[in-house]
């Protein structure tokens, strides 16, 4: 499965989507050439290990790159440099969870 590699980060929302966990995070520490902003991992039900995640790495200049990881790979999704706001990072990566895993007829309530 194609996933971050990171060595510590800062747990900033939790959000319980239907059946599944989504856990955003920050201030990211990573072994990895790619530099991390946010990473939100989707976990379905009891099992504790993400099986999707939604990335926003430093790309050039101000930019960031957003990217979804799954099991059978990754790609880029788009760049904006709109996604440095936590806020809106969140909401982008909540509607791409949404039509992902065809969560329309749920709401997304944060945890924390």
């Amino acid at each position: 499965m194609s996933k971050p590699s990171f060595a510590t980060a800062i747990p900033r929302r939790r959000y319980k989507y239907g059946e599944f966990t989504l856990t955003v995070l920050g201030d990211i520490e990573t072994p990895d050439v790619i530099d991390y902003r946010y990473i939100l991992a989707v976990a379905q039900g009891s099992d504790p290990e993400p099986g999707l995640y939604i990335t926003a790495e430093q790309a050039a200049g101000e930019e960031l790159v957003m990217r979804i990881m799954m099991r059978d790979g990754d790609e880029v999704i788009g760049h904006s440099g709109q996604w440095r706001d936590l806020d809106m990072f969140v909401d982008e990566a909540l509607s791409i969870v949404s039509r992902i895993l065809n969560l329309s007829d749920e709401t997304p309530y944060q945890l924390m």
